[in-house]
């Protein structure tokens, strides 16, 4: 008797074990859906079919890229844009806005600035654009930038401090404080952000980068995790969010999983840049390098999106320049960028991080 039940109860452990096994292959590839990541890419509101098709068949379905010049946005002048993409059977999941200076630089014209932010917010609502990015810098300290050659002879992405420390304030900018700044970033927020609520739109700030301290005689708001905070408790609303990059993170000496999991359990990311970097001094001596390698724990940072079931747009930016874009002369702006086949590879090693994430 006791061996009879002993062959049932094997029986049962086998036939259990193999429904397992049909299961997991069923679960694969892993589902995406309303609580998982969205792998984005960079366009233009004026992208052709086939550009938009190229994005389609690499299995990327959402993007992000700056939107109309002029302002305030209308109506009219989104709901082409998000129509041309939705033909293609991608959404455009966020839209850098311009339109600051006044405000950052608090100058007279701001309050009328911020009516056109406002009027912008609510027609993005209207149309169905989820979330809206923009900086907040007095200046962006760009000139340190060069290039270094990488593995194989890759354009790798370097800053360096000393390039552009001790450059003269530009006479359009001027020369301003982090205590100016905060006051000016608080009008605005008291502001924009009840109206991004009612508008069901969220804003992403995107930091300075690079996140040097000083930026031609103008103090920077953004030079450490700290600071973030610090901006983000100015109004307390998940529509006044971040991009979260984690390579900016490791560039200012924090670390990338902490910071996610801090905004995360805040609802605070509304957008998400996912890229690797080597930082030899905190903030002012890094490279950015292929997104598989440097000091970026990737998987790390996935898991903890997907921990949260972050929701939004993550996208696998700055790829590295490598022969086959350069021969067809397309790059981005940055010295060692590269171009569309490198942000394929970028796509397929992010997709692979999202789906082994939630395969574990």
């Amino acid at each position: 008797m006791h061996d009879r039940l002993s062959r049932r109860s094997l029986l049962r452990l086998v036939a259990g074990a193999a429904g397992l096994a049909s299961a997991s292959a069923a679960e694969w590839p892993p589902k995406l859906g309303p609580g998982t990541p969205k792998i984005c890419v960079g366009s233009s509101p004026t992208a052709s079919p086939e550009e938009i098709r190229q994005w389609k068949q690499v299995g990327v379905d959402h993007v992000l890229m700056g939107g109309p010049r002029e302002l305030p946005w209308t109506e009219a002048s989104l709901r082409p844009i998000l129509e041309r993409y939705r033909a293609g059977g991608v959404e455009v999941i966020n839209m850098m806005i311009g339109g600051m200076n006044d405000i950052v630089w608090g100058r007279p014209g701001r309050d009328q600035a911020i009516e056109k932010i406002i009027a912008s917010i609510r027609a993005a609502g209207k149309v169905g654009l989820p979330v809206i990015e923009y900086n907040f810098y007095a200046h962006r300290l760009i000139e340190g930038y060069k290039e270094e050659t990488g593995r194989g002879g890759a354009g790798y992405t370097a800053y360096d401090y000393e390039l552009s420390k001790n450059l003269p304030p530009k006479e359009d900018v001027g020369t301003h404080t982090r205590a100016q700044q905060l006051d000016r970033a608080r009008h605005f927020l008291e502001a924009v952000v009840p109206e991004a609520e009612k508008a069901g739109v969220r804003l992403a700030l995107h930091h300075n980068d690079p996140p040097v301290k000083m930026s031609r005689g103008s103090e920077q708001l953004f030079a450490t995790f700290e600071n973030w905070k610090e901006y983000l408790n100015l109004v307390k609303s998940p529509s006044n969010g971040m991009t979260f990059d984690c390579g900016v993170t490791r560039e200012t000496g924090a670390d990338p999983v902490e910071v996610c999991r801090w905004l995360g359990e805040r609802d605070r990311i509304n957008h998400v840049h996912y890229r690797n970097v080597i930082v030899r001094r905190p903030l002012v001596d890094y490279t950015e390098v292929f997104i598989d390698e440097g000091q970026v724990d990737m998987f790390a940072v996935m898991k903890e999106l997907v921990r949260q079931k972050y929701p939004r747009g993550i996208y696998p930016e700055h790829p590295r320049a490598i022969d086959i874009d350069r021969e067809r002369g397309i790059r981005n702006q940055y010295p060692g960028g590269g171009g569309t086949v490198a942000q394929i590879y970028n796509v397929a090693y992010t997709k692979a991080m999202l789906q082994a994430a939630l395969s574990s």
